[in-house]
């Protein structure tokens, strides 16, 4: 099998100011302003929903005791928070 191919940050800023017609550079702030927003606005524990896309959303992990594969040493995992994206469903046709 081959290797998936990956769509950066930088491909997304040089496809939407080619269909855009924007500087690529005013392309890289948008995309900045609306990841930072969609950032801050989940960590105030909103959900953020982007109808036809999908939405974002801060999640908690439970503090568990995991074990250490090199030593088989328990070690306590802390409790943390993710983002976390379930995509909006497909349009029917």
């Amino acid at each position: 099998m081959g290797k998936t191919p990956t769509f950066s940050k930088s491909d997304l800023i040089d496809q939407v100011a080619a269909k855009t017609g924007f500087a690529k550079t005013n392309v890289k702030e948008l995309i900045d302003a609306i990841l930072a927003e969609i950032t801050a606005q989940t960590e105030a524990g909103s959900k953020v929903t982007l109808m036809g896309f999908g939405s974002f959303e801060q999640r908690q992990k439970k503090a568990r005791t995991g074990r250490n594969p090199a030593t088989g040493e328990t070690v306590e995992i802390p409790a943390s928070a993710h983002l976390a994206f379930k995509p909006a469903k497909p349009k029917k046709s």
